[in-house]
Formats: C-alpha cells, structure tokens, sequence
C-alpha cells in the first residue's frame, strides 16, 4: 500500500496490527470510521510467526472447565480466576469465527484436527501445519483492506499518546508518519502493539517487539502490572548466524525428545512430565543442565546419536557472551546468565510422514541451516518469548485512563498468571479482541478542530545527527545483552541491582539527547517536519531505543520487588514460592505496590 493522507480524526485508532489490532479492528461497530496503524506492514507482527495454534476445548471429551484448571495450573497463582473463566467459555465461540471469516484450520476426516502441548491436560490445540499464526493473520488482513470503515496506515510509528489537559482522557495519539511528526485525534483509542522481546538479545520476537505500547502507556500514567513475569520459550533454533527460530511446543507435544549431548532425556530429572512440563520449568531444566555440564568432551556416547550434528558446539550464539558490561564506577556486572551452549530437540521419534504434514516450514528453516530434521537432532537453547505482564485492563480491555483501551499481548488480563498456557496467547487476541463490540464512544464525540496545526522544523547538522544516532545505537545494541545477562530465565538481587544503574545512566544520556529534549517539550496538535536526511530510520531507532529503555527499567525494578521465585520469574536468592506474594505486582508511574485480585483499571 501506498502512503497516504491521514485525517486528522477517527472514531477510534488502533495502534497494531497483528491478530489483537486485526481482530479488533474487524469486531469495531462499522459504523465508526477506525484508523488501523502498523509500525511496519501488515505481515510483520509476531502473530505472523506463531506456530503452534490456539488452544480451544472443542472435543467432545475436553470441556472449557478443563481448560480453566489447566490454565490456572500453568499460572503458577496468579491468574484471574474471572478472565480464565470468560476466556475458555469464550473460545469455541471465537474458533467458530475464525472458521467463518474463513481461517482454514487442519481437519482430521471432517473434524478440526487437535495436537497436544505443555501443560494441557488433553488435545485442544488448533493449527494450520506449523504456521497457524501466519493463517490467521492473513485471513484477517484480507478481511480488514474489505472493510470500507478500516483506514490502514503502514509504516507509522506511535510516538505518544494524546492527553486531554483539563479531565486526562486519551484523545488521540501521537505519529511519525512519511517524515513528519504528527497528532490524530479520536474517541477511543486501542493499543493492540504486542510485546518486548527485544528487550533481551536471545528472543523469538520479531524486531518490531520492542515493548511501544507498555512504554507509551506508562509515560502517561497508566497501571501496570506484573512487568516481572517474562516466559522464556524452551526451545529456540541456536546456531551461528540464525535467527532465534521458534521450535514449536507442538513438536515436543507430537513426541519429540530433549536430549543432551549424550542422548539422556534429562527433563524428567527436573520434573515428572518432562518435556511437556509447562515451559519456565523445561526452559530451566535446560538451563541448569547446561551449566552443570562439561561442553569439553562433545563426543556422542549414545551410539544411536552418532552421525549427527553434535559436534558443531560452535552454534550457540556469542553476541551475548561479552560481559564487560560497566556501571558507572566502573565495576563489572554479574552476568547470571552466560550462554553454555544447546541441548538438542530430536524429531526423529516422530513418524517421518507426520513430522512432512504438521512441521513443512520447521523442515524448511532448518533445512537452510544445513539440518535435516529427519535424521538430526536440533540445536535448541531457550529464549524470551512472551510478556505475561502488561498494561492493567478488565475484560472490557479498558485501563484506567478513560478513552485508551488495550488487546493482546500488551495487556495483563489476568488470563496467563506467572506463566502463559502453551497457545492461550493467540486466543486472548479474539477473544478480547471481540469484546469491543460493545464499545461505546461518549456521547460528546471530539469533533475535528478548524484550526489549522502550526508546523515546526527541527534542525541539526549532520554532524550532530551522527554523533547521537552513534550513541542511540551503542544503547539499542548493549541493552538487550545486559537484560539477557541480568533479567533472563534466573535473576539475582547483585545483577539486577547492577542492571538497573546502568540503565538508569542510558536513561539519563537518553533524555539529555537535542532530539529527546525538543521532541518531550513537544505539545500538541504541533506537527515537526525535520531537515536531515535519513530521518525515518534514525527516528525509529530513537523511540524504540526509548521504549526499550522504559521496558528494561519497569522489568528490573518489578524482578527486584518481587523477592520469591513464580512461573516466569525466578531469584536464586529467593528460589522459593512465597504464600505472602501471591499477589499482583503493580506500577504506575513510578510507585511499585501490592495488589489483590479484585482492584480494578
């Protein structure tokens, strides 16, 4: 699509577009006109990568009650016992949908075909071969660029979120869009901008999750909650050069194996259910096993395991291996988590003719890594996947700020506690998603100004615009190390303290930055035009720089509040589950407190 005008209202913007911001948009009344933003395109969310599908009870020997036990289970306390309830009795209504808006799930004879993965008590997991993500991400979108009321806007990046002064309702936001800042007004807006894997340098997040929305959020004075709580995926592709690959649960869930290098199953010596125990207990199983391994002798001492790949040991990922992290007394920071290397993910238990029809595009991606799946263990190792923290919403997904709502994986619904279900995630989208059916706008609807917005230009000298976007690209590069190293799967109060200074120093150089002074004193509805060249990538780097920086800041300081050890978030120092802290974890602004179930956006 080519760029366009943006009018300066809507009915209601949604910052997003992956299958909450897709979905949402669809279930939005038609009769409101609804501005669609995509920081990149329409194919680029993380939606768009998920494999495994979305779990729905929809067999006749699996009920929605099963479900909710399961989830519950996997939440380690901390779930919303109302939202698990309102998601599983939502889901099969959302599948049906789905099925209509003509999503085309496996079938089974006539049936929708249902796999099994980590936690769940039975097989309830919808797919589309091994991209169920991408299929229904393309069934929406082709679904949204229909609609007459859907205005799509790609490759606008939110800056900001648009405040009324005198009640504090949101009213609009804030664009960078074809080089030009800018301010849309609208009744409702939706941030639908998924998660912040970025945060971390071992991630199966795309580039574009770098936590926008939670950090815009947070600037503005909404609640947060549980930021601490970040579910680190067993099983990443690791090998020199590629990409953290997602190795879908669904593998493991067909009869895959972990294995070491020897070719023991050593999950079942971390839990009962080995490889489909729910995933912060498999990922540090692994963790712990690598580091209580020697990688000297690489030597397979299973038979049955020779003629692999084993002896590549190079294929861990070095980018985080540097620890010369410094504070600013120029001590060393404690790295917890140093790369040991890999385990190995081993399909071959699996029948060949499964493993062709459910996995085609693992064969592919790892095929072009020189791995033939059929005949050779994977090289996996866990990495940050999923933010089960998020902005504080009720199931009508409204926050505390009246007029900003939120969909997704940016939310905290209380649907995934301390640790997410294996594939509720894709489910949230529409299940919540579809609660903005029942928007409805004020009475009182924001009507477009006549006033013409004065234009201001922002100038530096080229000089000047390379020597920041250097230091910019030096703290976008060393973050997501020292989180991976401080914040990863364990955590400890010496590292996180020690994190945390250092980030609040980026901070500090951050916001003494001439872009960052001019662009905070910015006040609406002014719009910026800018008089350097290539400003669109150097912004991006900017306010994503930014928002990592918030996003690192709110998960150090909410894995150091909370002194125990639950689902996603684990302290050597306090490696127990604590009675006392089953308990939300709540932010605004700056105040970190104590919360119980029932406090309300």
């Amino acid at each position: 699509m080519t760029h366009q005008q943006i009018p300066s209202q809507f009915d209601v913007i949604v910052v997003g577009a992956g299958a909450a911001g897709l979905y949402t948009a669809l279930c939005l009344p038609q009769n409101l006109s609804v501005g669609l933003i995509s920081k990149q395109t329409l194919t680029s969310s993380a939606s768009d990568w998920a494999q495994g599908g979305i779990a729905a009870a929809v067999s006749t020997d699996d009920s929605p009650l099963l479900h909710i036990e399961d989830t519950l289970r996997a939440g380690a306390g901390l779930c919303d016992i109302e939202a698990v309830k309102f998601l599983a009795e939502n889901a099969k209504a959302s599948i049906d949908s789905l099925v209509d808006l003509g999503v085309a799930f496996d079938r089974d004879g006539g049936k929708l075909a249902l796999t099994l993965e980590a936690a769940h008590s039975r097989n309830r997991v919808l797919h589309a071969a091994d991209t169920t993500g991408r299929e229904v991400t393309t069934t929406l979108t082709k679904q949204v660029l229909r609609r007459q009321n859907i205005q799509v806007i790609q490759q606008a990046l939110a800056l900001n979120l648009w405040l009324d002064e005198q009640d504090s309702c949101c009213q609009g936001i804030c664009l960078f869009y074809q080089d030009k800042i800018q301010w849309v007004k609208a009744n409702a807006v939706v941030l639908a901008t998924g998660g912040g894997g970025q945060v971390f340098s071992q991630t199966t997040n795309p580039a574009i999750s770098t936590g926008d929305g939670v950090a815009i959020a947070w600037r503005v004075g909404a609640i947060l909650r549980d930021l601490e709580f970040f579910q680190f995926h067993p099983t990443a592709l690791t090998k020199t050069g590629a990409d953290r690959f997602l190795i879908s649960e669904a593998v493991r869930g067909e009869g895959a194996h972990l294995i070491d290098n020897t070719g023991k199953r050593f999950t079942f010596d971390y839990h009962p259910s080995g490889e489909l125990a729910p995933r912060d207990v498999v990922s540090r199983a692994i963790f712990s096993h690598l580091q209580n391994t020697s990688f000297q002798d690489t030597s397979c001492q299973d038979t049955s395991l020779q003629n692999t790949s084993f002896q590549d040991t190079s294929s861990q990922d070095t980018s985080s291996q540097d620890t010369s992290f410094q504070d600013i007394d120029g001590d060393k920071a404690i790295a917890v988590n140093q790369d040991y290397g890999n385990v190995w993910l081993d399909m071959r238990p699996i029948p060949p003719d499964k493993i062709s029809h459910r996995f085609p595009n693992i064969i592919k991606v790892c095929q072009n890594w020189g791995i033939d799946v059929f005949t050779t263990p994977i090289p996996v190792s866990p990495a940050a996947h999923y933010w089960m923290g998020g902005i504080f919403t009720d199931t009508a997904n409204r926050t505390n700020i009246p007029g900003l709502y939120a969909v997704g994986e940016v939310t905290s619904t209380g649907v995934h506690g301390a640790n997410r279900l294996a594939s509720n995630s894709l489910l949230e989208c529409i299940v919540f998603g579809a609660q903005m059916a029942q928007l409805q706008l004020p009475k009182s609807s924001t009507n477009s100004s006549t006033e013409t917005p004065s234009t201001q230009e922002f100038s530096l000298t080229s000089e000047e615009w390379d020597k920041q976007l250097a230091e910019i690209g030096h703290i976008r590069s060393e973050l997501p190390r020292l989180m991976w190293q401080s914040a990863g799967i364990c955590r400890e109060k010496e590292s996180l303290d020690m994190a945390l200074t250092i980030v609040k120093s980026w901070q500090k150089s951050f916001a003494e930055l001439s872009l960052t002074q001019f662009l905070l004193n910015l006040s609406a509805p002014k719009s910026v035009t800018f008089s350097f060249p290539d400003i669109s990538q150097g912004l991006q780097l900017w306010a994503e720089t930014g928002n990592l920086l918030d996003v690192a800041y709110l998960i150090l300081k909410s894995a150091t509040f909370r002194t125990e050890s639950r689902g996603g978030h684990y302290r050597l120092d306090y490696p127990q589950l604590e009675t006392n802290w089953q308990v939300h974890t709540m932010v605004q602004n700056h105040n970190w407190w104590k919360s119980s179930y029932n406090e309300n956006p």
